[in-house]
């Protein structure tokens, strides 16, 4: 008897489908942390008008009011064009842009004569409105790289412009016209960032692959890594002849950066670091203005030996040594003693002085998660200048906080640079409001279901 086949084993049913997960927004979040960053700098602006007047500000409310709906707006806009964004990323942005406001007008009662608050509160609001504008009209942050030569054009021009102007405290730095006055080299940080991350997106893997290899590195071939080699110099020359050298470090870090990722070669930080060497003896060597503050570093407290009285880095490690642990508290603090550069380059000496250790952790930690969600949102990307852009921006501005942390603290030599979003310096403040906008651009494409490593599955933050 032979056995049928009529009786087959019936086909098991297939597994039930695992319901998809979809990113989470989280943009209630943003709008809960945004309110919380509103109240502390609220918060921060009437306990500078008890301690130095003795009342609440007249203007605490309009202040508060005025913070609201400029973070109000800039939240709509998020949520309306880039839902998928890092909800971290504008909540930061707000409060470290709110606190600088209070630092400026602390500052500012400290000098009746030189009040910048008011102007601080303007290029505050114009850097909302372009970060909205940004967040608005570009729908995708590839449409950049297709205008890299027209941002890197942009870029030059704007970095030889105030050669054509009168130089202000030894500086060549800004165009004034009819007495408004913007520093370019502010704008063309961001247009060299978007420059170098498409040209190195383009040619990563020539650059990677080619070339003669010495010793440990591979080096490109001078045809892929000529042209990004040139625009740099150029960039940094001129910046050098026009005495902006912490942007002229900005730019070599960021092109070492960019470079290291874009090749993915330990081999170039190693690169980086002996040629700043090298470059900043020899600017120390030709630079009378470099050497003198290369000299102030080294001897912080010689003029005061000397019978001429602290200079500005000494009153800024007095600050810091005044303010101790919890710091004498908004308004009772005299970094005002500092003198000139008081409410820009050495605006992190009051903060040091009047919130102490604990106010200067915190501000640092802010720094570092707006930087580490801004790597973050790069590593997630699939594309290669997505991922290159948000690293030159979150680089920038890590560089910037360390260039400016490391000299008012003289772990290096002072360089003249805006600390982001806590400084007085109207072009500053704006492009920081512009870098957050691409970062909230490329976030969004990182977390939501279109783009991104993660299939559109949700990753935790």
């Amino acid at each position: 008897m032979s056995a049928t086949v009529t009786d087959a084993p019936p086909t098991p049913p297939p597994p039930p489908s695992s319901p998809s997960v979809r990113p989470a927004k989280r943009r209630g979040v943003e709008l809960a942390l945004i309110l919380v960053a509103a109240l502390i700098c609220v918060f921060g602006y009437v306990v500078v008008g008890v301690a130095v007047r003795g009342g609440v500000p007249h203007d605490a409310s309009r202040y508060g009011t005025g913070l609201g709906v400029l973070a109000l707006a800039a939240h709509l806009a998020v949520r309306l064009r880039a839902p998928y964004a890092d909800p971290l990323l504008l909540p930061i942005a707000v409060l470290l842009n709110g606190l600088g406001l209070v630092l400026i007008y602390r500052l500012d009662l400290a000098t009746p004569g030189d009040r910048a608050a008011p102007a601080q509160l303007v290029w505050s609001a114009l850097g909302v409105a372009l970060f909205t504008a940004v967040v608005l009209l570009l729908r995708d942050h590839r449409v950049l790289q297709r205008y890299a030569y027209v941002f890197v054009a942009a870029a030059l021009a704007l970095l030889i412009a105030p050669i054509f102007f009168p130089p202000i405290n030894g500086a060549t730095l800004w165009v004034r016209v009819a007495g408004f006055s913007i520093q370019p080299g502010e704008f063309a940080k961001v247009a060299l960032a978007v420059f170098f991350a498409a040209y190195l997106a383009a040619n990563h893997h020539a650059l990677a692959y080619t070339g003669r290899r010495v010793w440990r590195l591979q080096l490109p071939t001078g045809r892929v890594l000529g042209p990004i080699v040139a625009i740099w110099l150029i960039s940094v020359g001129v910046l050098v002849l026009e005495h902006d050298l912490g942007t002229s470090i900005l730019f070599f870090g960021l092109f070492v950066i960019l470079l290291y990722v874009a090749t993915g070669r330990t081999g170039w930080i190693a690169v980086g670091l002996v040629l700043a060497a090298f470059g900043a003896a020899a600017v120390t060597s030709f630079e009378p203005h470099v050497g003198a503050r290369v000299h102030d570093w080294l001897h912080p407290f010689a003029s005061i030996e000397a019978g001429d009285g602290a200079n500005q880095l000494a009153e800024s490690l007095f600050a810091f040594a005044a303010g101790g642990v919890l710091g004498t508290g908004l308004g009772e603090g005299h970094s005002a003693l500092i003198g000139f550069a008081l409410k820009s380059d050495f605006i992190l000496a009051t903060v040091g002085e009047e919130l102490g250790l604990a106010g200067l952790s915190a501000v640092f930690l802010l720094y570092a998660l707006l930087v580490a969600r801004g790597f973050r949102a790069g590593l997630r990307l699939s594309d290669p200048f997505g991922r290159l852009l948000a690293v030159a921006l979150a680089s920038i501005l890590a560089l910037q906080v360390f260039v400016i942390s490391g000299g008012v603290t003289g772990l290096i030599p002072l360089t003249g640079m805006a600390l982001p979003f806590l400084a007085q310096g109207g072009s500053s403040v704006v492009t920081n409001w512009i870098i957050v906008a691409l970062l909230i651009r490329v976030s969004d494409r990182a977390r939501g279901p279109q783009g991104g490593d993660t299939g559109g599955q949700e990753v935790p933050d």
